[in-house]
């Protein structure tokens, strides 16, 4: 394989991976939760940890919902704006090294937890691999996920479904437990 060819296969593996080389920090939206303890301590904390991490530009509101899928304990909700260069499983490593330093048990995808980051939108990427889908697959169901979202982003585009957030949570509003709780902080 010639020289020219080895770079584009390293390429195409990182990409696949979620490993990608960007030319400038990418705009990422982040959904933040939490259920079990002191719900809003754990929020701050894990802004705090973001806010010390990477270029924090919008919070949302704080909501509170109830769970979906499974029952348990309501969840404090809310969205925000980042800036970063990291990598997408760059930063998907780091918000889960966030979530063990809160508190949060290995393992425990979809049960109760101290707090939980997922990477929602990281600019206008698709992503699909093992370990990160971007998109978030289900955001576009959630209405704790886009009530926060539309607040402070409604003209952002989903870029799968091809569709404004604010036209995303309309379709979903009113339908799921969905309270604004706390201003935006």
């Amino acid at each position: 394989m010639s020289g020219a060819g080895k770079g584009a296969r390293i390429w195409e593996v990182l990409r696949q991976k979620g490993d990608t080389v960007s030319t400038g920090p990418a705009i990422v939206y982040l959904s933040l939760g939490s259920n079990v303890g002191s719900r809003e301590d754990n929020l701050k904390g894990a802004i705090e940890l973001i806010a010390d991490r990477m270029r924090l530009a919008k919070k949302s509101s704080v909501y509170d919902t109830a769970p979906v899928d499974i029952p348990q304990s309501r969840f404090l909700n809310m969205v925000c704006e980042v800036s970063t260069t990291l990598a997408p499983a760059s930063l998907l490593s780091l918000l889960q090294g966030f979530e063990l330093k809160l508190g949060r048990m290995p393992g425990t995808s979809g049960l109760p937890r101290t707090i939980d980051i997922d990477i929602l939108l990281y600019g206008s990427l698709t992503l699909n691999s093992q370990d990160l889908i971007i998109p978030h697959p289900r955001m576009a169901e959630r209405e704790f996920v886009l009530a926060p979202l539309a607040e402070i982003a409604p003209d952002v585009e989903h870029p799968v479904l091809h569709k404004t957030i604010q036209e995303l949570y309309s379709a979903v509003a009113g339908k799921q437990d969905v309270v604004k709780v706390q201003e935006k902080p």
